[in-house]
């Protein structure tokens, strides 16, 4: 009797556990990389059929895989903060319990590099420097989360470039086209934009917990300045380069985005700290369509190139 006692509290143990280990990868967080992926898949040339395997492994990799080590990850070593600031969180609340937290990111890790593997040698190395990235964000002693300009740069990299770069060895199999680096490093440093918007939320927390975001270095209206340039500046370039390279409508359709984006922005800036969210949703949206713009203009030209 006291076995089967043990294995029904077991059982519903798990059953409690399994939920709290799906917030603790944070689900929602996936979306960012994997559209970068799918740019990257776009932007290579390469036809997708017969691929499918491969492409749904990329998906795998980019989002549940990697980006959930980034967040579980950041739960764990967040969690004597989150103890005080976002009690019902996962691992604060007991939900996940022990050291369950950090096996789980480990684990993580793990299959991660497992999957990466199968997938030709830069992806593995994407993945490598994803994975060195995601733990430096959180972990002592490189905690790169307290410097905004290094913690910004980490998960805009995470996000889009290298999700970007990703996607189109997947389908090549080979280096990427220099100008798929080319757009994925714009678009990541535009990224890092997006992230201070990002940091709006958390001003006084992050304040009082030594945690040097741009809002708290800079201030309000500075960051938010900066946060506008940063993304805007990145797709001017974009901008000129797919121009340059003769796709005239793409260009112009990034354009008109990025026009869309200067009007919300005029607004964002009467109210930074009010906007900040709002921006975030209505900016950014236009910002990543310009990524898929982007990456169809370069399938086009790296299809006539071939």
């Amino acid at each position: 009797m006291s076995g089967s006692v043990v294995a029904v509290q077991a059982a519903r143990s798990g059953r409690r556990t399994m939920p709290a280990a799906l917030e603790l990868l944070k689900p929602i967080t996936w979306f960012p990389p994997m559209w970068a992926f799918m740019c990257g898949l776009v932007s290579s040339g390469v036809p997708v059929a017969g691929r499918w395997g491969m492409v749904a492994l990329g998906v795998l990799l980019c989002g549940p895989l990697v980006c959930g080590t980034s967040q579980a990850v950041n739960d764990w070593f967040d969690r004597h903060v989150d103890a005080i600031n976002e009690p019902n969180r996962p691992i604060p609340s007991g939900r996940i319990p022990g050291r369950m937290g950090l096996n789980i990111a480990i684990v993580w890790s793990v299959l991660s590099l497992l999957a990466a593997s199968m997938l030709g040698h830069w992806v593995f190395a994407a993945t490598v420097l994803g994975l060195l990235l995601a733990w430096a964000y959180s972990a002592p002693p490189a905690r790169l989360k307290l410097n905004g300009w290094w913690g910004n740069s980490a998960v805009a990299a995470c996000y889009e470039g290298l999700p970007w770069v990703t996607g189109a060895a997947v389908m090549t199999s080979v280096t990427p086209d220099w100008r798929v680096f080319a757009l994925a490093a714009l678009y990541s440093a535009g990224g890092h934009g997006i992230m201070t918007l990002n940091d709006f939320k958390s001003i006084e927390g992050d304040r009082r917990m030594g945690v040097f975001s741009l809002p708290v270095r800079m201030g309000v209206e500075h960051s938010a300045r900066f946060a506008c340039v940063a993304m805007a500046m990145p797709q001017t370039i974009v901008i000129t380069l797919l121009a340059v390279w003769g796709w005239p409508i793409h260009a112009a359709i990034v354009g008109a985005l990025l026009a869309v984006q200067l009007v919300l922005m005029a607004r964002f800036m009467r109210r930074p700290r009010d906007l900040a969210i709002w921006y975030n949703g209505t900016g950014t949206t236009l910002y990543v369509l310009g990524m898929l713009v982007s990456a169809f203009a370069l399938r086009g030209l790296l299809a006539v190139a071939s």
